[in-house]
């Protein structure tokens, strides 16, 4: 971190802390099979494994359960996560679930599997409080959670949320058209178990937006306005998760970049590529331990109502009922107009990373590159049969006004946003982004 000039201890200008959370990581092919011999070692008998029917038809989640109990823990097995979580479905899952006593928590699967199983540690810890007792204002009440929660270890099946890494949950809001989060430090994983052999049985379609998140929570976090250039705040426990861009978040950004610009292609269009699968884990978790400090802003903010919002759309490789956007492809369908809008900020940090992903900057200077990274992670998204824009949702102009609105009610993560964004900039780049 470079020295900063002496200022006054009582009246600092700006910020000067940074504060840093990640999980311990166990990283590689093969590391399921360590999984019972972890629970072990923090003392649990009994834990709920929190996964998805998929998973289950799979035969992925039987056979971690056989594996925990290799170790003497008795388990069972929850396996009705829904893809992309409300908060009427962590509910109705902790109630059902309300008479069971557990050491310990696994999630199994993708953001939604982990996020669900963070959520029920919490309602189960904590029972008789609602889901929006604890959801971000001005979507909730925003209330800290109160007391500890027990050991969860989350073993992600897909190179997409970071969830493992997170001290965060997204939610969709019933009735509300709109997701939002819980930022909590007690919602941070106790081990992130990610064995890159579990993605390789995800469609294409899924590996392509799950990849998207990682791309853009990387960017994201990488372009956040600057942990130094905030108000400092009034007490310790005032200091967010999301802390800004900072010196030791922008390391892992800049890892997930590259590893993205490398591998996303490859593991989409060729999805027994091993290699490419396990580069891609380690950019989703990389990018999970920068962002998860660092913060999102724009793309992310409008995702929300995007997915929120959605009406009759069902997404290819998806087994789900219901209208859904997924949520990496709600994200990226934005960030090409957000990052324009941003790049006057620091037109160096969006070259580096559209160079990190790929991009030759031959000839480009500052002054000319205000279209490199939105070029860069439009290239991505179209070799890998992702949304040319909001349009490919069912969104027309028509519904400009309700996703404006439910992009404003993320303020915790437009602060994050390097500059002021007024509802008039937000339909700009809603509008810029409808048609791709």
């Amino acid at each position: 971190m470079e020295p900063t000039a002496w200022i006054s201890e009582n009246q600092p200008e700006h910020e000067r802390i940074v504060g840093w959370q990640a999980p311990p990581l166990k990283f590689g092919v093969g590391a399921t099979h360590e999984i019972g011999y972890e629970l072990a070692r923090i003392g649990a008998r009994s834990v709920l494994l929190v996964t998805d029917p998929v998973l289950s038809g799979l035969g992925l989640s039987p056979r971690v359960a056989k594996q925990i109990e290799h170790e003497g823990i008795s388990v069972s097995i929850f396996d009705r996560a829904q893809v992309e979580p409300t908060d009427e479905s962590c509910t109705h899952a902790a109630r059902e679930l309300e008479a069971i006593e557990v050491d310990a928590y696994v999630g199994l699967g993708g953001g939604s599997s982990i996020d669900t199983a963070k959520m029920l540690n919490l309602l189960l810890s904590y029972p008789g409080r609602s889901v929006r007792e604890y959801l971000n204002v001005p979507v909730g009440a925003g209330a800290p959670i109160p007391g500890p929660l027990k050991p969860l270890v989350a073993v992600p099946t897909t190179a997409g949320s970071g969830s493992e890494c997170t001290a965060m949950v997204a939610l969709g809001v019933t009735g509300m058209n709109v997701k939002t989060g819980i930022s909590d430090l007690r919602l941070l994983p106790s081990l992130a178990l990610v064995d890159p052999a579990n993605t390789l049985t995800l469609p294409p379609a899924v590996t392509a937006s799950s990849g998207y998140d990682v791309l853009t929570h990387a960017c994201e976090s990488y372009t956040a306005r600057p942990y130094d250039r905030r108000p400092p705040y009034p007490a310790p426990a005032a200091r967010p998760l999301y802390i800004g861009a900072n010196p030791i978040s922008d390391v892992w950004a800049e890892q997930a970049l590259r590893l993205v610009g490398r591998y996303l292609r490859r593991a989409v269009l060729n999805p027994d590529d091993l290699e490419a699968r396990t580069g891609m884990s380690q950019a989703a978790a990389f990018a999970g331990m920068g962002f998860g400090n660092a913060g999102t802003h724009i793309p992310h903010a409008c995702a929300y109502p995007v997915a929120g919002s959605v009406r009759e759309y069902r997404p290819h490789g998806y087994a789900v009922d219901h209208a859904m956007v997924p949520h990496g492809s709600a994200v990226v369908a934005t960030a090409a107009e957000a990052f324009a809008f941003t790049y006057p900020t620091s037109p160096e940090r969006h070259l580096r990373a559209a160079e990190l992903l790929g991009a030759n900057l031959n000839g480009i200077s500052t002054t000319s590159g205000k279209d490199v990274l939105p070029a860069t992670l439009n290239s991505i998204v179209a070799d890998t049969g992702g949304p040319a824009g909001l349009a490919d949702f069912g969104y027309t102009p028509h519904d400009l006004p309700e996703l404006v609105e439910g992009a404003l009610k993320q303020q915790r993560l437009l602060v994050c946003c390097p500059r002021g964004v007024t509802a008039h900039d937000l339909r700009r780049i809603l509008a810029g982004s409808m048609a791709g």
